[in-house]
């Protein structure tokens, strides 16, 4: 049948058609109950799909142990840091190196109501929205969490460009203090790797380094969790009348959550890194 999963209706009809042309001509009346019992006794469930995501990075173990030990490294500071009962020195301690986990959220849709929302009354405890609405463009979230101190940096762009990225690297270069070196975990999008960011690179050496997650798996990176949350509690339902709008909200939120930053907090002891790929 022309469908990409069976159904039970479609699979009963298919086995009453075709079992006599494969010698089982007792399921010409074959009962759905019965194929149903048989599917669920061998567990087989012809009507789903489960995803899986194909290793594609030759080097995926080595990647991720760096990246893995580098969250170990975070933690190991963080512990250290509350040992002193002088704060002074937690700070020069915790402020020797910086820690950045940094991705873009593209597309993110400025979408306006083309009709009124109606708001909640007695018997009807929802908002009520017409299924109209007017598209007003996207624009893309470069952002960082600071894995030490869980302030995030972030610019919004029309784009995410080589340019875009070098301007989030320059406003990073300009927060902390000279001398220190900027670890930065992110993915492999190419304008990370570009010409045009290496040569910015090249005028800040020792300056920046990168960490970069295996091929296919940036959910390796601390910063997806925080654009999970931003989709659920920023984003989810948003309409704005102009992309100037969902900018001015987008940096509100962000505002809020560095009032209230959270610090990423890393669980896994150093042996459970190892065993993690055996």
């Amino acid at each position: 049948p022309a469908l990409e999963l069976w159904t039970l209706s479609a699979l009963t009809n298919y086995v009453r058609s075709h079992c006599k042309e494969h010698g089982f001509d007792r399921l010409e009346s074959v009962a759905a109950s019965t194929i149903w019992y048989l599917l669920n006794e061998s567990e087989i469930k012809p009507h789903r799909i489960r995803y899986y995501l194909e290793k594609k990075d030759e080097q995926f173990e080595a990647k991720a142990k760096e990246v893995l030990l580098l969250y170990k490294k975070i933690e190991w500071i963080t512990q250290l840091a509350k040992k002193y009962d002088d704060p002074e020195e937690e700070i020069t301690l915790v402020n020797q190196e910086v820690f950045i986990s940094y991705d873009e959220k593209p597309g993110i849709q400025a979408v306006e109501n083309k009709h009124k929302d109606r708001n909640p009354k007695p018997g009807k405890g929802f908002v009520r929205r017409d299924y109209e609405y007017i598209r007003h463009g996207t624009v893309s979230l470069l952002a960082g969490i600071d894995l030490l101190t869980g302030k995030v940096h972030s610019i919004v762009c029309e784009s995410h460009k080589s340019s875009d990225f070098i301007d989030f690297l320059k406003m990073l270069d300009k927060t902390y203090p000279e001398g220190l070196v900027i670890n930065i975990i992110l993915d492999n999008h190419s304008a990370h790797r570009s010409r045009e960011t290496m040569n910015y690179l090249a005028t800040h050496p020792n300056r920046f380094k990168f960490t970069f997650t295996p091929k296919h798996a940036s959910w390796l990176n601390f910063i997806e969790s925080f654009f999970g949350k931003m989709a659920r509690t920023c984003l989810r339902g948003l309409r704005v009348r102009s992309k100037e709008e969902l900018v001015n909200h987008i940096n509100r939120w962000i505002m809020q959550v560095n009032a209230e930053p959270v610090i990423y907090r890393w669980k896994w002891k150093l042996e459970d890194i190892e065993s993690a790929f055996t």
